[in-house]
C-alpha cells in the first residue's frame, strides 16, 4: 500500500512524538545555557578591555558548571541531552574564553607566537572534555580511578592558567608576554596529560550536627573574603591546587600498587597460618565421662 502523505496523523502517534518534557529535565539545561552566556560575555569584555569583569564571568561559569550536574543528579534530571550540552559549554568557557582573554591581555604582544598558544590552550580543552566522555563508561578502569581526573580538568585549567592576570590586578608587576605564553603551554599540557588529579566524586562527607553552623559561618566566610580580596583568593588557590598535583599523583600511585599486589591463595594462607595444636588433656578432663545416671538420693 502507497504511503499517502495528505493522510491525517493519528492522535496516539502524535502523542508519542511530542511528549511534554518534565520541567525537572530543563532545569540543569538553564543552568548549562546561563553558563555559556557568562562565557561568552566574558569573551566580549575583554575585547572591550573590561578584564576584572570577564574574569568575574569565568568564575560564575565555573560555579554553574559545578552546581549543574548536581543538580541534575538531585532531582533526577540527566539525560543525554544535557551531557552534550555540558560539554559544548565546557569547551566554550573553559578552553574558548581563557584563551582569547590571555591573547587580548598580554598574549597579543607575542603575535603569532601569542595566537599559537591561545590555540593550543583552547584545543587542548577540547580534547581533554573528547577523552573525558569517550572514557566515561570504560569498563576496564579499576574502581578506585573513579575517584581521579583523567589531566587537569577544564574549569580547573581555566581558573589557573588565569593566574598571571590575578597576579598583576593583586598589585605585582607583569610577567613578560613570553612567560605567560610559556605558563599558558604548560597548563594545557596538564589538561591532556594522563596525570591523575584528585575529584573526591566518590567521597561522601556528613556533617556532624555540631559542625553544621560552623561550617555556614565558613561557607560564608569564604564568599566574603572571595568578594572583598578576589585577587588575592584566586592566586592563593590556583597556586595551592598547582601544588597538590604531585599528592593526588602519589595517591593514585600508591592504589594502584595496592591493587596490583598478588593476593596470596589460600593454601599459602593456611601454610602461613597454622592451627594451633590442641592443648593437652589433664586432670579430669583426661578421664573418660561416667555414662552411668547419677545416685539418687
Amino acid at each position: 500500500m502507497a504511503f499517502d502523505p495528505t493522510a491525517p496523523v493519528s492522535p496516539e502517534l502524535r502523542r508519542r512524538r511530542f511528549r511534554p518534557i518534565p520541567v525537572r529535565m530543563l532545569v540543569p539545561n538553564v543552568i548549562t545555557l546561563l553558563a555559556i552566556c557568562a562565557g561568552l560575555t566574558a569573551i566580549r569584555l575583554s575585547t572591550e578591555g573590561r578584564m576584572e569583569l570577564a574574569v568575574y564571568a569565568i568564575v560564575f561559569a565555573a560555579a554553574l558548571d559545578g552546581i549543574d550536574g548536581r543538580i541534575a543528579r538531585l532531582i533526577k534530571g540527566q539525560s543525554k541531552f544535557g551531557a552534550e550540552l555540558d560539554s559544548l559549554a565546557d569547551f566554550v568557557n573553559f578552553g574558548v574564553a581563557p584563551g582569547l582573554m590571555l591573547y587580548f591581555w598580554q598574549l597579543h604582544e607575542l603575535k603569532n607566537g601569542g595566537w599559537i598558544a591561545a590555540m593550543v590552550f583552547a584545543i587542548s580543552g577540547s580534547l581533554r572534555l573528547a577523552r573525558f566522555n569517550a572514557t566515561m563508561d570504560d569498563p576496564n578502569k579499576p574502581a578506585f580511578a573513579a575517584n581521579y581526573f583523567t589531566g587537569m580538568p577544564a574549569p580547573a585549567g581555566a581558573i589557573t592558567v588565569l593566574l598571571p592576570i590575578y597576579l598583576a590586578f593583586a598589585g605585582l608587576p607583569m610577567p613578560p608576554a613570553l612567560l605567560t605564553a610559556l605558563y599558558t603551554l604548560l597548563i594545557a599540557f596538564l589538561m591532556v596529560s594522563r596525570l591523575p588529579v584528585f575529584s573526591g566524586k566518590t567521597m561522601r562527607m556528613r556533617v556532624p550536627p555540631e559542625l553544621v553552623l560552623p561550617v555556614f559561618v565558613s561557607v560564608i566566610f569564604f564568599i566574603a573574603l572571595l568578594v572583598g580580596y578576589p585577587w588575592y583568593i584566586l592566586s592563593a588557590g590556583s597556586i595551592l591546587f598547582l601544588l597538590s598535583l604531585p599528592m593526588g599523583w602519589k595517591s593514585y600511585r600508591d592504589q594502584a600498587q595496592k591493587a596490583a599486589a598478588p593476593t596470596p591463595a589460600p593454601a599459602e594462607v593456611a601454610a602461613a597460618d597454622p592451627a594451633p595444636a590442641h592443648p593437652p588433656v589433664t586432670g579430669s578432663a583426661a578421664q573418660p565421662e561416667d555414662e552411668r545416671p547419677e545416685r539418687l538420693h
